[in-house]
């Protein structure tokens, strides 16, 4: 009895440990992939637009070394990120108005920025170096910049670094946006060199943008993924345990490869064949534009009848509402108001806008205040007579206005309707600034990559003013059949 008693204990103890050992199987299997406290989240990333190989557009889609670490450490942390391509400063201000989660942008970790924005460990230890016109050949090292000006992109190790010597050698530093700008500006002739980023610069070289440079590296500061201070530690902690995977398997170090080792020198290609490739995304942007001022003039129509009744009304009051909402779109730069609503609304108001609807309000609102002084003149260029006629018919006010004055008003505002229609259309451009894909932002991606400027604008250019002068025409032939 005691030996089997003795039997069926041995056969429970073998059970509970094989039972014990099975959880400690499992245990050890979960704490060896443990869930990530980022993993299923979406994040919002902003970046810059221009600052090859790190970011830029080839074939229409954002690409370079930053796109790539911040997709393969999502990918490898189970987050997904949204990217939005804003350029460096909007990029910035988007994140301290919440509009985006995070930014990497080529961004160098500073002192002073540490004091805004929590960063990442490095990921790229930059450097700095200047570059001239590839036929200047009396700048040959810093010594010769006295009494010159110099150009560095705003905000940039390259800018920092200029700034730190500019006084030894007696040179001016102008900041610009961006590096095909820059480029751009030294080429013209308007600045003697450019100090830039060493990876960029040697892109770009590379890529024909007709600079070639003159000194060696700088040793400059290292790039950093930020967030804003305080906030979103478990997305920073998930970019550096991602940033950390990606060395220990290699896969760091191939992107670096892919990007910086020297690649083939750019394919020259005819002006045809940059039409070819350039087509398929600035129709896209023509889209968009479209779309935007569309919806724009529409909320600016329904706008400028309202508030231009209003500064027509006897009503004190409403003439005061009508002079207030016209002074301030009027008196404001159309700049500052796309900014204050993408960037600024939702700081006062912690709720974040698309920048669709932030670029719509701003044309709408904008446009509108000048609607509403052309619906006034309008109606007050009618002769007072007809006014005094049709209430001696004992016609009331409101069926006075509708069927007296307003249908020769009307007549008298729809060439300046027609003109605020061309101006709204072309104001869209500036929309670009705050990352809106419209066809001006779209040309500025495509020679961000190419370096070739001054046929890609001529593209954009040659697109609005084939598009404005069919929009004027149609315009034209519904006011005459409308108003003859």
């Amino acid at each position: 009895m005691n030996i089997f008693r003795a039997g069926k204990l041995a056969v429970a103890v073998t059970a509970l440990l094989a039972l014990a050992g099975g959880f400690v199987g499992v245990s050890a299997a979960a704490a060896s992939q443990p869930q990530s406290a980022v993993t299923g989240e979406t994040y919002v990333i902003g970046t810059d637009t221009t600052f090859a190989p790190f970011e830029y557009r080839e074939n229409g889609e954002l690409t370079g070394i930053d796109m790539d670490l911040i997709r393969d450490i999502a990918a490898n942390q189970g987050f997904t990120v949204e990217i939005k391509s804003l350029g460096f400063d909007a990029a910035l201000q988007a994140l301290q108005s919440n509009q985006v989660d995070g930014v990497i942008a080529g961004m160098s970790i500073t002192d002073e920025r540490k004091l805004v924005f929590d960063f990442s460990e490095p990921y790229f230890d930059s450097g700095v170096q200047m570059a001239v016109a590839e036929d200047n050949t009396e700048i040959i090292g810093y010594s010769d910049l006295a009494g010159e000006t110099v150009v560095a992109k705003r905000g940039s190790e390259g800018e920092t670094f200029a700034n730190s010597i500019k006084d030894e050698y007696d040179f001016t530093v102008k900041a610009l946006a961006d590096s095909a700008t820059m480029y751009d500006d030294v080429k013209a002739g308007n600045s003697v060199a450019v100090f830039d980023d060493y990876p960029v610069l040697a892109y770009g070289i590379n890529q024909n943008n007709g600079l070639k440079s003159v000194t060696e590296k700088e040793q400059g500061s290292s790039y950093g993924f930020a967030v804003n201070k305080g906030q979103n530690p478990e997305l920073l902690a998930a970019f550096n345990a991602g940033l950390a995977e990606l060395k220990d398997s290699g896969e760091y170090q191939a992107i670096l490869d892919t990007y910086l080792e020297q690649p083939a020198p750019a394919a020259a290609s005819g002006f045809f064949g940059l039409l070819g490739d350039s087509l398929p995304a600035l129709m896209k942007g023509l889209g968009l534009t479209l779309l935007a001022t569309g919806l724009s003039i529409l909320i600016a129509l329904v706008l400028g009848v309202l508030f231009g009744f209003f500064k027509v009304s006897e009503s004190r009051v409403l003439r005061g509402l009508a002079s207030g909402y016209v002074s301030i779109f009027r008196g404001t730069p159309l700049l500052v108001q796309a900014f204050f609503f993408y960037f600024g609304l939702p700081q006062l108001t912690g709720q974040s806008i698309d920048v669709l609807t932030a670029g719509v309000l701003t044309l709408s609102l904008n446009a509108g205040a000048y609607m509403t002084e052309i619906v006034r003149g309008g109606i007050q260029s009618v002769d007072p007579g007809q006014t005094e006629a049709g209430r001696s018919l004992g016609l009331g006010y409101v069926t006075t206005m509708r069927r007296v004055v307003l249908p020769q008003a009307v007549k008298i505002m729809t060439p300046s309707f027609i003109n605020q229609f061309v101006m709204t259309l072309k104001d869209t451009s500036l929309l670009a600034v705050i990352g809106f894909a419209e066809l001006t932002y779209q040309g500025q991606q495509i020679y961000a990559s190419n370096f070739r400027t001054g046929e890609t604008l001529l593209i954009v250019a040659a697109l609005y003013f084939i598009v404005i002068n069919l929009l004027t025409m149609l315009s034209n032939k519904l006011d005459k059949r409308f108003n003859k």
